[in-house]
């Protein structure tokens, strides 16, 4: 246990939680929960919402396919901002909280000026601020995992990270749905503000009471470097490189861990813009695509944590592969329903006839892969702690995750060109197929439990 914690413990662990967050095992689980439903919020908000009402007035799918990927590039590069992370900061206020709490306000900042802004007649100065904010929101995640892997207890890392991407789906679900439903008594810009406003509680709610521990510094910075900050981030990032380049070939495992991130771990299509615009040319309205995407995110939150915890129990491998085979299903099941109702191309929402037997299959597989994509998401985490090396473990493992991101950003952007020209069935098609290509590389990722 990390030194400025054990007092607390022995204390029986009574610390209020506006004194020191990261106390004990409950008030840890619970402040990384919320920081996770942060990073949530404005991702379901751009994802869901946004993606919809571009939709609805008469965006392209393949326009918002391009957006909804630009919206995942900057995670995918978010370990670019590791050994800035791990070397700058206000080490008075904590160099963790620090980064935590700027990139929070520069998110609140780029969303109110992303606010003034009309998507439809504007759609590049518009993708550019939201590309910003996820450039603040990438940054924050990194810093946030960082400060896990710092101070996160060995029996307590799968719980804690099924309830953080609980969290984070938590908040997608908070961004998306629950303010698609809330648009009925609001308009879209109100619930700009209301993104802003619920970032803004817990950046002073939360981060505030974080109390982060003093460490030693990172491996990679033997001692303190001389010379200018310019010279100190030159020199922090070619010792993380090399670092890092260590890590990733430590195992079999750790490599094939990098091919495995590039991939998308299962069919992703459910969880992008093919089922926001779906929704729509299938004629729900904002409050009822608000109420299954409120369902499905708590479905997929439970799934996290369900995950996790089997793969503690069964192995990760095991859970994940099965995962990725439950999730083509529902997706193969959704393209033989579309092309047996002849919904093949996008149509226009405003002239598409409704089908009662298309609409419900819609709604029950969203419903049924949100579940097994949680289990996804609980065990792939899980994997990729086990063959993250120790000594570099908040980098690596925000490596993984950076390029778990650009698979997402890459299947949106794919996937929006193919729907376009090739229809919905034949994507739905190309998706299983290559969201099962990770089951290939599963048996030979055998690593040894810490």
């Amino acid at each position: 246990m990390t030194p400025t914690h054990t007092a607390a413990a022995a204390a029986g662990g009574r610390t209020p939680f506006w004194r020191d967050a990261l106390a004990t095992r409950r008030l840890r689980i619970g402040t990384f929960f919320l920081l996770y439903v942060a990073e949530g919020i404005p991702l379901g908000f751009a994802g869901g919402l946004i993606a919809t009402q571009m939709r609805r007035q008469g965006l392209d799918p393949a326009v918002i396919g391009a957006f909804v990927g630009s919206l995942f590039l900057p995670w995918a590069f978010k370990w670019a901002f590791g050994p800035l992370i791990d070397t700058l900061g206000w080490q008075r206020f904590g160099r963790r909280r620090s980064w935590i709490a700027g990139t929070q306000i520069g998110m609140i900042v780029t969303l109110l000026l992303a606010m003034q802004v009309d998507f439809v007649h504007a759609l590049g100065m518009f993708t550019t601020l939201i590309v910003v904010h996820n450039l603040f929101a990438a940054a924050q995640d990194v810093a946030i995992d960082a400060l896990a892997v710092q101070v996160l207890q060995a029996d307590e890392r799968g719980t804690a990270t099924g309830f953080m991407f609980a969290g984070q789906g938590i908040g997608q679900a908070i961004g998306g749905p629950v303010l698609l439903l809330a648009l009925s008594v609001i308009s879209l810009q109100t619930a700009f503000a209301v993104v802003a406003a619920m970032m803004a509680a817990i950046l002073l709610l939360v981060c505030l009471a974080l109390r982060e521990p003093t460490v030693a510094a990172s491996p990679w910075q033997a001692g303190r470097v001389a010379g200018s900050a310019l010279h100190r981030i030159v020199h922090g990032l070619r010792a993380f490189t090399w670092a890092a380049a260590r890590a990733f070939v430590a195992s079999r495992a750790a490599l094939l861990g990098v091919l495995l991130a590039l991939l998308p771990l299962g069919a992703f299509s459910l969880a992008l813009s093919l089922g926001s615009n779906l929704a729509v040319e299938l004629g729900l309205s904002d409050a009822q695509i608000g109420t299954l995407g409120l369902a499905a995110s708590a479905l997929s939150a439970a799934g996290c944590i369900v995950g996790g915890h089997l793969s503690d129990r069964f192995g990760r491998r095991s859970v994940l592969a099965a995962a990725i085979v439950l999730m083509a299903l529902p997706t193969l099941v959704l393209a033989w329903l579309m092309q047996s109702a002849g919904h093949v191309m996008p149509v226009d929402p405003a002239k598409a006839a409704p089908d009662a037997r298309l609409l419900t299959g819609f709604v029950a597989v969203s419903l049924v892969y949100a579940l097994v994509q949680g289990f996804s998401y609980g065990a792939s985490t899980a994997l990729y702690m086990d063959i993250t090396t120790p000594a570099v473990a908040a980098t690596q493992f925000t490596a993984y995750m950076a390029l778990s991101n650009l698979a997402a950003s890459y299947t949106a952007l794919w996937q929006g060109h193919s729907i376009s020209r090739f229809g919905y069935p034949s994507t739905l098609l190309l998706d299983v197929l290559i969201g099962t290509m990770p089951l290939l590389l599963l048996p030979w990722m055998a690593v040894g439990r810490r």
